[in-house]
């Protein structure tokens, strides 16, 4: 996905400073409307990628910032809602910078000591999801790359889903969107006959391989959270093993099955309702 700057505005500051009612010189705040426009200016370009010599430097100092410390990015789908987000400023030793786009509200965060489960955490009490955050970079140079894994973080994220995830706990999802056509054969190889069933049917057999494998492989747990016997689990899987030609008793073929599920949840086949 490509991602293209758009007009200023819509950035969110640690650093705003509220006007004193006592010397409003329309002079001076135009002065610092053109600063702030150069400074929004300069960070799109550092996420867009568009680094040039002192381009890091020139915004470190607009932010006040040092131009080399532990950043990340968060991109949060903005999914019909009107009014941007305008929230988790200066929250427990982070500082957020927002942009806005059409469908996007991305964060440029300072993370202080602090980590990206730490940023995740403070995003999901505040905003709405869904949302990817990216793993720690060590400058505002590499923001453009930060800006990308989070934008791969978020598309991990199945339709309907809410949450906020980090990247490191989608890896392997990632990967698989990353790769779109194989990832769709993928699905063809290793479900394909899964997909000439009815509908109902395909979806109770996705979802109990999808149980399975969240309750660690319990056949007792997985009928648990399906509301249905342990056997029924165990047939259930025996009838996707049949279907496959794969058994979920090999290691090997067990991850291909695994990949295959994720990858059929993120295309227009896979349920809507599945996993976040």
């Amino acid at each position: 996905m490509r991602w293209c700057p758009a007009p200023a505005g819509g950035i969110l500051t640690s650093h705003e400073r509220p006007q004193s009612p006592t010397c409003p010189r329309n002079g001076e705040q135009t002065m610092q409307r053109r600063s702030d426009e150069r400074v929004r200016a300069l960070l799109d370009a550092l996420l867009e990628g568009r680094v040039s010599p002192g381009l890091a430097e020139r915004v470190a100092g607009g932010l006040g910032l040092p131009e080399r410390g532990r950043y990340a990015v968060a991109v949060l789908r903005r999914a019909g809602r009107h009014e941007p987000v305008r929230a988790a400023l200066d929250v427990g030793g982070m500082r957020f910078w927002w942009r806005t786009r059409a469908e996007r509200e991305i964060a440029v965060v300072a993370l202080g000591d602090r980590g990206p489960a730490e940023l995740a955490e403070v995003l999901t009490a505040r905003c709405c999801g869904p949302g990817g955050i990216s793993p720690v970079v060590e400058g505002l140079a590499e923001l453009d790359r930060a800006r990308r894994l989070a934008e791969a973080a978020l598309l991990t994220c199945v339709a309907g889903s809410t949450r906020i995830v980090r990247l490191e706990e989608r890896l392997t999802t990632a990967l698989l969107v990353s790769q779109p056509e194989l990832s769709a054969r993928l699905v063809t190889e290793v479900f394909g006959p899964l997909l000439t069933l009815e509908p109902a049917e395909r979806a109770l057999l996705v979802e109990t391989l999808d149980a399975w494998l969240e309750c660690g492989g319990s056949a007792g747990r997985a009928a648990g959270r399906l509301f249905c016997h342990r056997n029924t689990v165990f047939n259930r899987l025996r009838r996707l093993e049949a279907l496959t030609s794969r058994s979920l008793s090999r290691p090997r073929e067990l991850i291909e099955m695994t990949l295959a599920l994720d990858a059929f949840r993120l295309t227009a086949a896979g349920s809507p309702a599945g996993r976040a």
